[in-house]
């Protein structure tokens, strides 16, 4: 029981390691450890107010830099659905809290990077965020359901 939730806390703590990562680039590992630094100026109504840059679609380009970028954005948020889940306790509403809180924890983290110089937080990868949950939960269901077979 104490392992689970150690795992889910530490995906979480991985996740905002990186969130928290300015100028972050997945294909060069060097700036995995970049110093983070605040943008002080930013405040939650600059972030979140009607047609911040919070609510636009990406200003970079489709390339290879992007695709690995959502790949672990799909991938870390499934496995931590797939944690949190798991920590969940037995009923019928088990997926959805999952995916329910999974969700919340993906908006909490966009908003983060948001403050973040050299990061920025943005809507669309709360849905990607998302998607990655909805995606590993609904595999994890399948399996469950034809292994019962």
């Amino acid at each position: 029981m104490i392992l689970k939730r150690i795992c889910v806390v530490a995906m979480i703590l991985a996740i905002s390691h990186f969130s928290h990562t300015p100028h972050l680039q997945v294909t060069d590992p060097n700036s995995w450890s970049n110093a983070s630094v605040w943008n002080h100026k930013a405040t939650l109504w600059s972030v979140l107010h009607p047609g911040s840059e919070f609510y636009t679609s990406y200003t970079y380009g489709f390339n290879l830099e992007f695709i690995l970028r959502k790949i672990a954005h799909i991938s870390f948020f499934g496995l931590l659905a797939l944690l949190i889940y798991w920590n969940l306790k037995k009923n019928s509403w088990r997926y959805v809290k999952a995916w329910v809180l999974l969700a919340c924890f993906a908006f909490l983290d966009e908003l983060h990077q948001a403050f973040i110089i050299g990061r920025d937080g943005r809507i669309i990868d709360v849905a990607i965020d998302s998607f990655g949950g909805a995606l590993f939960l609904f595999l994890l269901y399948r399996y469950k359901k034809i292994s019962r077979i």
